[in-house]
């Protein structure tokens, strides 16, 4: 008996024993087999994010040879200024604003047939809900609501302070959102999960509203209405991407155009308004600061507080472009002149330097001291009357100051008229100004201490837990909240939880990619954070598809950056392969792939996605470039250098193309044809004459219609990379180098 349980003890031991083992060892693999997913994960994040900064050097990097050019060329005529104004600076007139205050959106009609939303003002919360409703059913606004929504937007922007304030005391809590970027679904998501803003829920959205997604007027539109509706708890930053000239690159300035072609010039217009008066940072409780990108250590709030925001039309243009000396004088002579039938004298400032409210009371007093008092034109009813207000109520006050001091009166004196050289600076922003506004929008948070220039992105800077302690500190604020970087799980902590990353567009780089997030901050400012996932589709995939679907995509893309690169990396691996063999180790292939990429991805880690076939840790580089060029081949019947031009500078072109359609009617127009190669042709030192430019003008425009179209553009350009490969290379412009060459010119840095 008692042999018989000691057997049966000794089996279950055994089972137990064998038991135990399975467990751990499928606990070893399953964590062997999530660990190479998350490896496979990274890699994959890497490339997508690796991309997209590239894109942004490209960008800085084109709009500086643009910038170089337009500083450093003298305009013969009021055509030539016209147009160089209208490239970067849509020059606001005070004439033009009156103008389209009374007759944008007043001279268009709405037809009988019309289904979608309408709206009247003053808004109610009603007109908004439709709104989102309508968005959702995939109705679209009509261009006089818009226009109307955009003027009444600007209308109270326009009085806000550079950095609002926001108090958990009237409200139950305070929701913040990231970057949106043009992803309605994950804003009516947002609305769905956490509730549509009313008093008891105030909300934060921090910058990035537009591009790269395909309702981004859609999202603006919901966003104004909101504000309008609720302006003590609704609240906007502003983001890099509320800038027009990254909207040339990035789509929102397609998009616009193609969803409203009769009134998308309008649009854009006062968009470029509405986007310099969003405010730039947002304070909760004076503990919590909100702000699109980071910091710096040179970042001062109060600064910030006072500076005229309206002035920074784009981040990437420090100052519109000046004048010379001749053309000024000419301007002053004619606004001195008789001005009938004129509003107001050119010289009125365009914006107001907007009501702060500084980070200490002390502060207050000389903020207000640092401000011009001079009123917008596009909100005032007389600009001169209002003007003539204001000087009056300084000298009033100036008055009553030297009588309480015992100083006799003085006789009140005409103001003279500034001169041009005065009013056009006043009218831009200082370097300092602007670098202020460039770091808070565009900058990103490091591990490391210290501070340094955002070189992977073009702009901004890298900022490390000190920097961040020493401005908490100096403005006794708990943490800041930012957005600009999208993050696995829509969120992130860094310097000691001290720097919290919030990004709303969940499945930005590619369906499963990425979660999106908002916080919630209660009277305590403890963050409450919320992850979500807009597509459904999502939900239905195993952690395996999500992961080797993104993965897929990622590859593809790289493999498309690596085509657009061939004829650089054969260059390249040549230097590798000194015996001419045609072989070059796989270190070798990695380090001369990193050299012409500057992508700093793990090509070791990426080699087997992306070398299909090695012997003795060797490759057949052009081979392997070959079966770069069959894949896309398969899609495109190009011949292969010129599909390889065209992968790597097609974005390029395409930001080329807006840049030169200044009044954004989808063409070129012969004028405007003209005025660019007259600043190419300057640059180069080629003399040229009107005739030449009008007749390459007719070969451009294929279909002889009197435009060049996207499609002539980019044809034009493969016919002459083309005939540079047939012909001596020598003998035939180098395209494709132009732009890197002149990149580095002075003015590029």
């Amino acid at each position: 008996m008692g042999s018989g349980s000691s057997t049966q003890h000794h089996f279950a031991f055994q089972n137990a024993e064998k038991a135990f083992k399975a467990a751990a060892l499928i606990q070893r693999w399953y964590r062997r087999y999530v660990a190479r997913l998350e490896m496979r994960r990274h890699c994959t994040w890497s490339i997508f994010q690796s991309i997209e900064y590239a894109g942004q050097q490209d960008q800085v990097k084109l709009h500086n040879f643009f910038s170089y050019l337009v500083d450093h060329f003298t305009p013969s005529s009021h055509n030539e200024r016209d147009f160089l104004n209208r490239m970067f600076t849509e020059e606001r007139s005070p004439q033009d604003s009156e103008m389209e205050k009374s007759s944008d959106y007043e001279s268009i009609e709405v037809p009988d047939s019309y289904t979608g939303p309408r709206l009247s003002f003053p808004l109610l919360p009603d007109h908004a809900t439709a709104l989102v409703e309508a968005f959702r059913l995939k109705q679209r606004l009509h261009a006089r609501y818009v226009l109307n929504l955009l003027h009444e937007a600007r209308r109270h922007l326009v009085q806000l302070p550079n950095i609002s304030r926001l108090s958990t005391c009237y409200s139950e809590e305070i929701t913040v959102c990231g970057d949106l970027h043009g992803q309605l679904d994950d804003l009516i998501f947002i609305f769905y999960k956490n509730g549509l803003p009313s008093p008891e829920r105030a909300y934060v959205f921090n910058g990035d509203f537009v591009d790269r997604g395909k309702d981004s007027i859609e999202i603006l539109m919901i966003l104004f209405a909101f504000m309008l509706v609720y302006p003590k708890e609704f609240h906007l930053n502003r983001g890099n991407h509320e800038d027009h000239m990254v909207n040339l690159r990035y789509g929102f300035t397609k998009e616009v155009m193609q969803k409203y072609k009769i009134h998308g010039k309008k649009i854009l217009k006062i968009l470029q308004d509405v986007f310099c008066l969003l405010p730039l940072a947002t304070l909760v409780d004076e503990k919590v600061l909100i702000l699109h990108g980071g910091v710096s250590d040179t970042t001062d709030l109060e600064l910030l507080a006072k500076l005229d925001r309206h002035k920074i039309v784009s981040t990437l243009r420090c100052k519109t472009r000046k004048e010379n000396k001749k053309q000024a004088e000419e301007k002053g002579k004619n606004n001195q002149m008789s001005s009938a039938g004129r509003p107001s004298p050119w010289f009125l400032p365009q914006s107001r330097s907007l009501p702060s409210s500084p980070l200490h009371p002390s502060a207050h007093k000389a903020a207000r001291a640092g401000r011009s008092s001079s009123v917008p034109c596009s909100i005032a009813p007389d600009p001169k009357e209002l003007s003539r207000q204001v000087r009056r109520s300084v000298d009033l006050e100036l008055e009553r100051c030297r009588r309480q001091a015992g100083f006799p009166a003085i006789e009140e004196k005409e103001e003279p008229v500034p001169s041009a050289s005065e009013a056009e600076e006043r009218l831009e922003p200082t370097q300092e100004e602007w670098r202020q506004v460039v770091d808070i929008l565009w900058s990103d948070p490091m591990a490391q201490e210290g501070c340094k220039a955002n070189t992977v992105r073009g702009g901004g800077c890298y900022f490390g837990p000190n920097v961040t302690e020493r401005l908490l500190q100096k403005y006794s604020l708990q943490f800041l909240i930012r957005s600009h970087e999208c993050k696995p799980e829509g969120y992130e902590f860094c310097h000691n939880r001290k720097v919290l990353t919030i990004f709303s567009a969940s499945n930005y780089y590619e369906v499963g990619s990425n979660r999106g997030a908002y916080v919630k901050l209660g009277p305590a400012l403890t963050p409450h954070i919320v992850q979500f996932q807009a597509n459904k589709a999502t939900h239905k995939l195993t952690m395996r598809q999500r992961i080797s679907r993104v993965e897929a995509s990622a590859l593809r893309a790289l493999r498309e950056k690596l085509f657009a690169h061939s004829s650089d990396l054969l260059v390249e691996f040549k230097k590798h392969d000194k015996d001419k063999t045609g072989l070059v180790t796989l270190s070798d292939w990695a380090a001369a792939v990193e050299s012409v990429l500057h992508l700093g991805l793990p090509w070791r880690m990426l080699r087997p996605q992306l070398v299909n076939s090695s012997t003795d840790n060797m490759l057949e580089y052009k081979s392997w470039l070959e079966n770069l060029a069959k894949e896309k081949l398969s899609h495109e019947n190009i011949q292969s250098s010129l599909l390889e031009t065209l992968y790597r500078n097609r974005s390029n072109l395409e930001t080329i193309f807006r840049i030169i359609d200044s009044d954004h009617s989808g063409f070129i127009s012969l004028d405007e044809f003209r005025q660019t190669w007259k600043l190419f042709s300057s640059h180069m030192n080629i003399d040229i004459t009107d005739d030449c430019i009008c007749d390459l003008a007719r070969s451009i425009d294929f279909n002889k219609d009197g435009h060049i179209d996207i499609n002539e553009f980019l044809e034009a350009f493969r016919l002459v990379e083309q005939s540079c490969s047939e012909g001596d290379a020598s003998d035939c412009p180098r395209t494709t180098n132009t732009n890197s060459s002149a990149c580095s010119s002075p003015g590029a840095h």
